[in-house]
């Protein structure tokens, strides 16, 4: 699983590094697509469990999403091949503990976890 989500992150950064009307663009969108539907398939139960679990805990009024929904748009890749993102990735939710403050949910895989992102500090919230 986390395997899978490595290779999707790779090519949501491919994507993002090329023009819309470069002839690649549309077989790396759907590469992506289907990377997105495989997960999906192979683990969507289990990545929907602990969403779950970590919105029951956090946020819950707000409902669980797509997993690939919490995927960022972009990961920073160390030399050492660790992921990571920036505060500003993930989806909204509205943390029972922190209101009026601006809360994201994220997975970041290497190793895999679910984040909780707010303006200015990340915290682990679920791993596997």
């Amino acid at each position: 699983m986390d395997k899978a989500i490595q290779e999707i992150a790779l090519r949501r950064n491919e994507l993002k590094k090329i023009d819309y009307n470069n002839p690649k663009y549309d077989d790396l969108e759907e590469e992506l697509h289907d990377l997105e539907d495989a997960l999906h398939v192979k683990f969507g139960d289990f990545l929907e469990e602990a969403l779950q679990e970590v919105h029951d805990k956090l946020s819950p009024d707000t409902d669980v999403l797509f997993p690939a929904a919490y995927l960022a748009k972009t990961y920073v890749i160390s030399t050492t091949n660790e992921f990571s993102v920036s505060t500003a990735e993930g989806v909204f939710v509205e943390v029972d503990s922190m209101p009026g403050k601006e809360t994201k949910l994220v997975i970041v895989p290497n190793p895999l976890r679910i984040i909780l992102n707010t303006k200015d500090k990340q915290q682990v919230v679920w791993s596997l």
